[in-house]
Parts: C-alpha cells; structure tokens; sequence
C-alpha cells in the first residue's frame, strides 16, 4: 500500500515538473513570436541597398502614367521617374502592375514597395505614409463634341462611367455626391480604356477622370471629344509607401529632391507632356 501510493506521489511530480517544462517553453515560443513579428515590422521599414530590387505596383492602362505600349512594353511617366530613382541608388525597378482595387492587399502583404501610378493624395492622407506631392491634378468629364453636353449640369439625367477605386469616384461619393445624383446612372469601369469605347459607342455619354489622363486619351484619339471648363473636384498625385514606411520614403523622396533640382525630373515631365501639371521644386 505504501508502496503504491509512493509511485502515485512520484508519478504526480514528474507529471507537475513536466507541466511546468512546457509552461516554460510556451512562454519562450510567445516571445520568440513576439521577436519574429517586431523583427517583420522592422523590416517593413528599411532602407534600400544597392542592387535589392523596388518594385512599383501601377495600373497598367492609366496613360501617361503607366500602362502597356503596343510593344507589349510597360511605360509612362511615373515609370520613368521610378526607373531614374532606381538608376541613381543602385536599385532594380520591377514595374508589377496591379488591379487598382487590390492595391492596398499588394502593399499591405509586400508584394510591392510602393503604389505610383497618378496616385491622389487627398483623402488619403492618414492611409499610406507619402512622399511630397509631384503633381497637381483635376478631376474632370469628358463628353463627345458633339453631345450637346457643355457644363456640369447637362450631365442631369445621363449615364456617366468612372473607374473603380479611382479619384473621381471618390469625389463623385463624397464632396460632389450632389451633383452625381443628378446623374442617370453613375457606372464603374474597371479601366478608362474601356469607358472610351463605351463613350464611342454610345453605352455612356460622359467620363469623370483625372485631367492628365483625360488630355492623354483625347491626343492619342483624335478629334471628337471634349474636357467641360468646370471640374469636379482639385488633387495631388504623390508616392505612395505602406504606413509607417519612412525609411524607403525618404530614400526616394530625396532622390526625387535631386531629379528636381537638376532639371531631371521636369525633363521626363516633358517627354510625356504633363510638365503644366508638375509641382514639385516650384
């Protein structure tokens, strides 16, 4: 009898001392958790060296800014200044475009360094950790020349298209939300190429865009569409780089600094024919 109860009282303790050992390393898993996951957001916030790879997630179909050319070649102005900012760090650009209403997923799980593509500011200013604001831009409708449509409020009682996730949309959900209620139907496009054709062919009657992109698409169309005097609403275009990001901001911010100052970056603001628009440096 007493022998028994001894091994039940020798089992109790091996059992308590065993329990304890695994108190002991849950608790260094729980701070060895804690070290990987401050050591991850650490890594969310450092510099660039040379030779790593940055890697611009854009919209492929958002001229001049970025978009695929007839080659197949992703170009535009926001590339070239991506690629000139990576030419005087000793970084590889990757140019990853993106569906614009996924961004934020990309940037979040690091699939991209920062979104640059015509990206707006304004609004957004507590989301993403920006670089200076580059350009000035506008949100305006562009109808058909012949549509009769002169001012904003023709635009009662029509069909008026907007990309997904885009400025326009914002500003026609939030500021102008009167004026599109004016609307007959106020639709979201995936792209503004697609709205164009169905501007053409009749399925809209105006688009609500960013002037820049609205220039770009009437040059590059020809004659037969016009931008109304009035636009919706005023913006910025900057950087943008995932919350908290400084570190990379200010690599390329500096950068961008230089490119300004010594003509670099209104050269390339030339090239692609939004130099009326750039702010940055003045």
């Amino acid at each position: 009898m007493k022998r028994n109860l001894a091994a039940a009282m020798a089992a109790i303790l091996v059992l308590s001392a065993g329990l304890v050992g695994c108190g002991d390393k849950s608790k260094d898993a729980s701070a060895g958790n804690s070290a990987k996951t401050e050591k991850k957001a650490d890594v969310t916030n450092e510099e660039k060296k040379e030779g790593d790879t940055f890697t611009v997630g854009f919209d492929a179909s958002f001229p001049p800014y970025g978009y695929k050319d007839d080659d197949g070649e992703y170009v535009g102005f926001d590339l070239d200044l991506a690629q000139e900012v990576c030419k005087r760090n000793g970084w590889e650009l990757e140019k990853q475009p993106i569906d614009w209403d996924a961004k934020d997923m990309e940037l979040n799980s690091g699939t991209i360094d920062c979104i640059w593509n015509g990206f707006t500011i304004n609004g957004r200013e507590e989301d993403y950790t920006w670089s200076e604001p580059y350009v000035d831009n506008s949100q305006v409708v562009v109808v058909s020349q012949n549509s009769g449509i002169k001012t904003l409020d023709d635009l009662a009682g029509k069909i008026v298209e907007v990309q997904a996730d885009s400025s326009a949309l914002k500003a026609l959900e939030g500021d102008q939300k009167e004026l599109a209620g004016t609307f007959g139907t106020l639709t979201q496009v995936p792209d503004y190429n697609t709205a164009f054709m169905d501007l053409e062919a009749g399925a809209a009657e105006a688009v609500a865009m960013d002037v820049g992109v609205a220039d770009y698409q009437i040059e590059s169309r020809g004659d037969g569409y016009v931008i109304l005097d009035d636009s919706i609403s005023t913006e910025q275009y900057a950087v943008g780089f995932k919350k908290g990001n400084e570190k990379l901001k200010d690599q390329v911010q500096k950068t961008l600094d230089e490119m300004a100052k010594d003509g670099t970056f209104m050269t390339i603001a030339e090239k692609w024919g939004v130099e009326d628009a750039v702010c940055l440096g003045k």
